[in-house]
């Protein structure tokens, strides 16, 4: 293990360093493609069948010229397509936006949690099929599971997941998950686990074909967790979680707590190097991976199904905490974007205000051995 204190960044920006155990590794970031474009962002998805690469864009505000600036247009929200392989632009679904994407690629469909209504689009002319009411529910995480060719997006206000027949967008009714959801993950024989954002973090256990919560698995003392990993062969999920302890008596530290898919038993929880916003897991090399707002990745490696360990801690680029992984070439896929130097905080403390984004300078990572 080789310790260092780095800049987190991954543009020639001044940001403040970070100390950080970051470890020497078989990963490295062996591609990064700057392919700009403005406006907010979420979730990556990867389509391994399709070799499309999806992230939804959301909306900017028109700004009026200044004397030290000129005046930016408006940007409308949209959902951007890249080669998988070479990252280069494919094309744009215009007008649909929102935080993440799910495609059926047995149907062609796909599948944005857009607010207020989820959008439903042809993946092959790449338009816009409709427009599905969701109700009250304000979408945020999505996932697609081939078992019953289901579409299942995940709501915060709600507390739950809207259902969606893939073939034709029909919602199947709703599933009352116990908390706030984040990320989902389904073992494909009719599971589907769902981890929760609460101050006590959990994973709620669905059972698909009943479209019922069958258990609550709960971690007492870690919370805030948004990412979820299946090892779907030994039934061993993976939660990112950002909080352990007792905050503020006790530093919040990132773990990943790993527990049993059968009964929610926790066989053990590992550091992570930040805050997570995804997990993603590789069947073949029996790793799990976990992508950090600080500029991180976690790579825990699965010697067995009870022993488990931290591979590796790289080093990614500053604010790249969302994650998708390419079962096909079993590379990983995060992105960011560029900002200058942050303003001081407040007086007295606290978290002050990020530094202004550099513009054009939204930039995908692909990340392997």
């Amino acid at each position: 293990m080789r310790h260092s204190c780095s800049v987190l960044a991954a543009a020639v920006v001044t940001i403040a360093p970070i100390c950080l155990a970051l470890q020497v590794g078989p990963y490295k970031v062996l591609k990064t493609a700057r392919v700009g474009g403005e406006g907010g962002w979420d979730y990556i998805y990867a389509d391994a069948a399709g070799r499309r690469l999806y992230i939804p864009r959301g909306a900017t505000r028109e700004v009026a010229a200044t004397d030290a600036a000129p005046a930016v247009p408006a940007v409308p929200a949209r959902l951007t397509i890249f080669n998988l392989d070479t990252l280069e632009p494919i094309g744009e679904i215009a007008g649909v936006g929102g935080n993440g994407t799910a495609v059926d690629p047995k149907s062609g469909h796909g599948f944005t949690s857009d607010h207020p209504k989820v959008s439903m689009f042809d993946t092959k002319t790449m338009t816009l099929i409709k427009s599905i009411d969701v109700g009250a529910a304000r979408p945020d995480g999505i996932y697609f599971d081939a078992f019953n060719d289901r579409v299942y997006v995940f709501s915060h206000p709600t507390k739950d997941a809207t259902v969606i027949d893939s073939k034709d967008g029909t919602v199947l009714g709703t599933i009352d998950l116990g908390g706030v959801p984040e990320q989902g993950v389904a073992d494909g024989k009719g599971m589907l686990y769902v981890v929760m954002q609460d101050a006590v973090g959990s994973v709620t256990a669905v059972d698909v074909k009943t479209m019922k919560a069958t258990g609550h698995y709960s971690f007492v003392d870690k919370g805030g967790c948004n990412g979820l990993a299946l090892d779907v062969k030994n039934q061993v999920l993976f939660a990112a979680c950002g909080r352990s302890g007792n905050p503020p008596a006790q530093p919040a530290q990132p773990m990943m707590v790993i527990l049993s898919a059968k009964d929610g038993k926790i066989l053990t929880s590992l550091p992570l190097a930040g805050g997570s916003d995804g997990a993603a897991f590789n069947p073949k090399t029996m790793e799990a991976f976990s992508t950090h707002g600080n500029g991180t990745l976690t790579v825990i490696k699965e010697n067995s199904p009870t022993s488990f360990e931290v591979e590796q801690n790289l080093q990614t680029m500053n604010g790249a905490r969302t994650i998708t992984f390419d079962s096909k070439t079993d590379h990983i896929f995060t992105m960011s974007q560029e900002r200058g130097p942050a303003p001081p905080p407040p007086p007295g403390g606290g978290r002050g205000p990020q530094g202004t984004v550099v513009p054009g300078s939204f930039t995908i990572l692909m990340i392997g051995k």
